[in-house]
């Protein structure tokens, strides 16, 4: 009989604010139940401040890092150049070294970990595959496509994702249909954050606004459209805005934070951790956004989305959810605010798999290709 090898390892890799979400639900249905194998938790410093990395390890109980690379901040190269070689260099180092590892999203640390890891020989399994937005000139896209093409396994969250891969040509063996695995955070937070706010939101009806990607604010034309819609918004319903480090960077350069701040309606908030910004958005009449993981989140809470921009990565957010793209379009986005006002606005259904069991289904996946490997 030959005998037992080692017991496997899977390296995990998270980098911002979007992976915390998805990768504590992973760590918690691993921790709960033996799927045969254990996984090591790497940090990739992506994102490094306290409110955007710190806060979510506390609220989402994710456990210290096994791993800290402490890649930092800098351009999108300089960032994925960075993220590859301090990866690299640990899964040199490593042993036993790991016999798989899970990626997540479309950030820098995802394509430089996969790079790392498949330059190495390893297995990777791409958490949240097959969901182009179809711009090639989003940053994220490029990180999406490439992870996607040189994945091992492709972990789909939504049915768009399959019919994608399948266009691609992409083997059916190497997909698998798991499901929104954010969305397991958000159900196992929700009701906890119904019953204790975390935070005292602003008197109804609001909108909570969340703008981070540089075509909404790198420019001054763009980012002064964006606040002359806010503030024209302010006139109807109450505002809050938590404003990313990029935003307020911006704002304070082109001289509009004070416009905002005198409008008496616009609360400016700094970056909110996830259980202030859950109840942020349980309680919103409608979310402003162009956050990719706030269009799942908000299709799932049931409540009206506006995305401000020309493409989604989440279709099913609009045909089944509750979000529609404005662009910049903001006469466009004035007018669905009255629709949501007056109750006109239509919503969908809920969506296939987003069902808060997302974890399980992506470990078991995860123990099936290190089965297969075997």
């Amino acid at each position: 009989m030959k005998p037992a090898g080692p017991r496997p390892t899977v390296a995990i890799v998270a980098g911002a604010r979007p992976n915390f979400m998805k990768v504590a639900p992973v760590l918690r249905a691993v921790a709960a139940r033996d799927y045969g194998f254990d996984l090591i938790l790497v940090h990739t410093g992506q994102h490094y401040s306290p409110e955007l990395s710190d806060v979510f390890f506390q609220q989402l109980g994710i456990r210290v890092p096994d791993v800290h690379l402490e890649a930092g901040s800098g351009t999108h190269g300089t960032q994925t150049a960075r993220v590859l070689e301090a990866f690299e260099s640990w899964l040199l180092a490593a042993s036993p070294r790991p016999a798989a590892v899970v990626v997540l999203g479309d950030i820098n640390s995802t394509i430089a970990a996969t790079l790392a890891a498949k330059k190495l020989g390893l297995g990777v399994i791409h958490l949240e595959s097959g969901l182009p937005s179809f711009d090639r000139g989003m940053p994220e896209e490029i990180n999406r496509l490439a992870t996607d093409a040189i994945s091992d396994l492709l972990l789909v969250s939504e049915p768009a994702g399959e019919i994608n891969l399948r266009k691609e040509g992409v083997p059916p063996e190497r997909v698998a249909y798991v499901g929104n695995v954010m969305i397991d955070t958000l159900a196992h937070h929700v009701e906890d954050v119904r019953q204790t706010p975390g935070q005292t939101p602003p008197p109804s009806p609001y909108a909570l606004v969340t703008l981070h990607r540089p075509s909404n604010v790198d420019g001054r034309e763009e980012l002064g459209a964006v606040v002359d819609f806010l503030l024209k918004l302010g006139h109807r319903l109450n505002v809050a805005f938590p404003v990313h480090p990029r935003t307020q960077k911006n704002l304070d350069a082109f001289g509009f934070t004070a416009r905002l701040a005198e409008s008496g309606n616009i609360r400016l908030l700094p970056p909110q951790g996830y259980l202030e910004n859950l109840s942020l958005m349980l309680n919103a009449a409608v979310v402003i956004t162009d956050s990719g993981g706030i269009q799942e989140e908000k299709a799932w809470l049931g409540v009206p989305c506006l995305t401000v921009r020309e493409n989604t990565e989440r279709p099913v957010t609009m045909s089944l959810g509750t979000n529609t793209l404005v662009g910049r379009d903001f006469e466009m986005a004035g007018q669905l605010v009255t629709d949501i006002l007056d109750g006109a606005y239509k919503t969908g259904s809920r969506i296939p798999g987003w069902d808060g069991h997302v974890a399980e289904r992506t470990a078991e996946a995860i123990a099936g290709f290190l089965a297969k490997q075997a």
